[in-house]
C-alpha cells in the first residue's frame, strides 16, 4: 500500500501458507464514505469462477446521487459466518467512525450475529434486505390462502418494514441492491486469478472515482441532479395543498390527507420526511408558507458539495501487482501458494467431442457398380454383349 497511504490490506494464508483470504479498502473509498456518503452500508457476496473459485465479500455505500460507491472489498476461500466475522472485523479496523452506521443484508448469510459481535459496543444497526424478506414471507403462506389475501398480507408488510424507527437510518433504501450494483459492475473480473481479479477491482475503482469527480465539476445546483429530481416532483404536488398555522413550530397541512408537520424536528406524520432525508410536500409547502428555501432542510448528503467530497481523494497506480504479499508487522516476505482446487457445485458439464472426419457408407449400385446411387435411381446406360 506504499502507493496508497492510509488504504488497509490484510491478508492470512493456512497452516500451509495457502491463500485463506484478503481484505481491501482503499484510502480514497474510506475517505470518501466517511466524510461524503450516508452512513450506510450494503453488505453482499458473489461466487467467484476462477480456477480456485472461492466468494467476493463486499461493503458498498450509496453516494450522494444514489449511485454505488465502493468502500471494501474481500476475496475468501468459501463464504462462511467465520469469514463474515473476519471482513467485518478488518471493516471496523479500516473505519475511523461507526457511530450511527446500518448494515443492509439477506438474513441467510447469518450477518445479524456477526455484527453484534463486532459492533457491540458502537452505535451500529442491521437492516434486512426487504426483497428478500417479502420473498421468503410468499413462500411461508402455505395453505389455504388466496392470491388476494396474499396479496393484502404481503402490501401490509411492506407498510410496517417502510415505518421509520430511532434505530438505523435507511433513507428508504429497503433492498440490498447496491450490494448486487457493485456486483455487476465488477462481473468481468471474477473469472480472473486473485492477484489479477484485484488488481482489475483496482483499476475500475480508480477510474470511476476520476470519471464521478469530473463529471460534477459542471454541476450547478445544490443538490446533486437525481436529488432536485425528486424535490421539484414533491414541490409539484404543493399547489394542491392547504397550509393551516398552529401553535409555535407545528403545522396542519391538508390535502387528500390530513398531515401534521413541525418543521424544526424535520417530522412529518406521512413519514416521507424521515425515510428519505428530503422535505416531502406537506413540509415543502409549510416551508413555503414560512419565506424559507426547502434546500436548507435537505440532508447534507445529498449535496453536490458532499458528492464532491466522496470523490475528491484518488486511487493512485501501482507498479508491480506480481510483487511479494507482506505479512504481518515484521514485513517478511512471504510465499503464498494457491488454495486447492475444488470440485465446483452442481452437475459437471461434459465436452462434446470436436467433428471427426469419419468415412461414411457408400451406396454401391448393384446395376452398374457405379457408386452415389443405388438400381431404383439408376441412369446409366449399360452396352448388351
Amino acid at each position: 500500500m506504499e502507493t496508497n497511504p492510509g488504504s488497509l490490506a490484510t491478508f492470512t494464508t493456512k497452516e500451509d501458507s495457502s491463500f485463506h483470504r484478503l481484505f481491501v479498502s482503499f484510502h480514497a473509498s474510506l475517505y470518501g464514505f466517511e466524510h461524503g456518503c450516508r452512513p450506510l452500508l450494503f453488505l453482499d457476496s458473489i461466487f467467484l469462477k476462477s480456477k480456485y473459485q472461492g466468494s467476493l465479500l463486499a461493503a458498498t455505500a450509496a453516494d450522494g446521487d444514489d449511485g454505488f460507491f465502493p468502500v471494501a472489498f474481500a476475496v475468501v476461500d468459501t463464504e462462511s459466518d467465520e469469514n463474515w466475522r473476519w471482513f467485518l472485523q478488518q471493516l471496523k479496523t479500516a473505519l475511523s467512525n461507526c457511530h450511527g452506521l446500518t448494515f443492509v443484508a439477506d438474513r441467510e448469510k447469518g450477518l445479524r450475529e456477526s455484527i453484534a459481535g463486532n459492533f457491540q459496543n458502537e452505535d451500529v444497526h442491521h437492516g434486512f434486505c426487504l426483497r428478500y424478506l417479502s420473498e421468503q414471507f410468499v413462500r411461508d403462506l402455505k395453505g389455504k390462502f388466496s392470491h388476494e389475501v396474499k396479496r393484502l398480507m404481503v402490501e401490509d408488510f411492506f407498510s410496517a418494514a417502510h415505518a421509520p424507527t430511532p434505530e438505523g437510518a435507511r433513507y428508504n433504501h429497503m433492498t440490498s441492491n447496491f450490494g448486487e450494483l457493485f456486483y455487476n459492475w465488477v462481473r468481468d473480473a471474477h473469472e480472473l486469478p486473485i492477484t489479477q481479479m484485484v488488481d482489475a477491482i483496482r483499476n475500475k475503482i480508480m477510474e470511476l472515482i476520476y470519471s464521478r469527480r469530473s463529471e460534477s465539476i459542471d454541476w450547478l445546483r445544490r443538490l446533486t441532479p437525481s436529488m432536485e429530481d425528486r424535490l421539484e416532483k414533491e414541490s409539484a404536488k404543493v399547489s394542491t395543498l392547504q397550509v393551516l398555522i398552529s401553535a409555535g413550530n407545528r403545522f396542519e397541512v391538508r390535502g387528500e390527507t390530513v398531515e401534521v408537520v413541525d418543521v424544526d424536528n424535520c417530522d412529518c406524520s406521512c413519514k416521507g420526511w424521515q425515510l428519505t432525508g428530503l422535505p416531502c410536500s406537506h413540509a415543502i409547502a409549510v416551508i413555503g408558507c414560512l419565506g424559507r428555501d426547502p434546500h436548507d432542510y435537505c440532508s447534507r448528503y445529498f449535496t453536490t458539495e458532499s458528492y464532491r467530497t466522496t470523490y475528491s481523494q484518488s486511487v493512485h497506480p501501482i507498479s508491480n501487482v506480481n510483487g511479494s504479499f507482506q505479512k504481518g508487522t515484521s514485513q517478511l516476505a512471504v510465499t503464498v501458494t494457491p488454495p486447492p482446487t475444488r470440485r465446483p457445485p452442481g452437475r459437471p458439464t461434459t465436452k462434446k467431442t470436436g467433428s471427426q472426419d469419419v468415412g461414411k457408407r457408400q451406396f454401391l449400385c448393384s446395376r452398374c457398380k457405379g457408386t452415389g446411387h443405388n438400381k431404383s435411381n439408376c441412369k446409366e446406360l449399360l452396352l448388351e454383349c
